[in-house]
């Protein structure tokens, strides 16, 4: 296994495997590890090139015949909500967010389990297990926090660890130009709450008093309408061959555009 104990990182090629977004399609990864002294700097650097984190490795789209993989970052200063965001603001003005370190726990995997049994049955990630989601949130050489989104209880107050029901929960890379928002999950019974949409908003707020510029959202995919919803966070811009450039979805009916 590669340590990094050199300058520079070792990148490797993954063999070919079955599109998870775009039926017919085949593809291949490029990674390399996040481990040592100079991890959270390569994972600045490899984000603003695309790439995203999973556990100590990085890696990004290298495949063949298809460029439908683009990489998706909110300009956060400049980000105002909607009206319907505004009413997810509103019906989840009962949540109490709060920052911890990356450690993992039993009801967090609960809800994990509980929001993939029902969003991801076909997953790649379908079959983990405490162990491994354990590994997944502790796995990490960068500046990673979990954020829990709980109910408000009566009487609660704003203690260190609150109580109420755990709805929703965010692994974060803290970086030096934004928030990357690894993996979330809530609970899937709650539609009404919109509780992805409410914790990316809860990203947008927090880079934007800590006067960081991008929320990353990782790959959005024309056509998979399970990824429609990360172009509605505008303005946002979306790595190009010519670097990163703002969308503009509105342009040349909803092609992708750039300006």
């Amino acid at each position: 296994m590669n340590t990094q104990s050199t300058p520079s990182p070792q990148f490797y090629l993954t063999a070919p495997a079955a599109c998870p977004y775009l039926p017919n399609e085949m593809e291949r990864k490029v990674f390399t590890h996040l481990v040592g002294p100079r991890a959270a700097e390569m994972n600045d650097i490899l984000t603003q090139g695309g790439f995203r984190r999973s556990q100590n490795i990085a890696y990004r789209p290298a495949c063949e015949s298809c460029r439908a993989c683009v990489s998706v970052r909110i300009l956060a200063q400049e980000f105002e909500p909607t009206r319907s965001m505004r009413r997810v603001l509103a019906s989840n003005s009962d949540v109490i967010a709060t920052e911890f370190p990356a450690q993992p726990s039993s009801e967090q995997y609960s809800l994990f389990r509980r929001y993939l049994d029902y969003r991801h049955q076909q997953g790649g990630m379908s079959d983990m297990t405490v162990l491994d989601y354990a590994i997944m949130v502790e796995d990490t050489h960068v500046n990673t926090r979990i954020i829990e989104y709980r109910r408000r209880e009566e009487g609660s107050g704003l203690e260190q660890r609150p109580k109420g029901e755990l709805l929703a929960a965010a692994l974060t890379d803290v970086m030096s130009d934004g928030l990357s928002m690894v993996y979330s999950y809530f609970n899937p019974d709650l539609d009404e709450r919109s509780l992805g949409t409410f914790m990316i908003l809860d990203h947008i707020r927090r880079a934007k008093a800590l006067g960081l510029p991008h929320v990353y959202l990782g790959y959005w995919v024309k056509g998979s309408r399970k990824m429609d919803y990360k172009t509605r966070f505008q303005p946002q811009e979306h790595l190009t061959p010519r670097g990163w450039e703002r969308f503009d979805p509105a342009a040349d009916g909803g092609k992708d555009t750039f300006r």
